[in-house]
């Protein structure tokens, strides 16, 4: 079983993912509709 400061650790790393998540898809999200408005020109 993971220690409490392995725990807290991978908490936080975990946070990190999931906050850079929510603004790395939106931005993907953009870019890709961006390029295919242009490609469809």
């Amino acid at each position: 079983m993971a220690s409490a400061n392995d725990m807290k650790a991978a908490e936080k790393t975990y946070g990190g993912f999931i906050n850079s998540l929510k603004w790395s898809v939106p931005v993907i999200a953009i870019i890709t509709a961006i390029v295919v408005v242009l490609i469809s020109n």
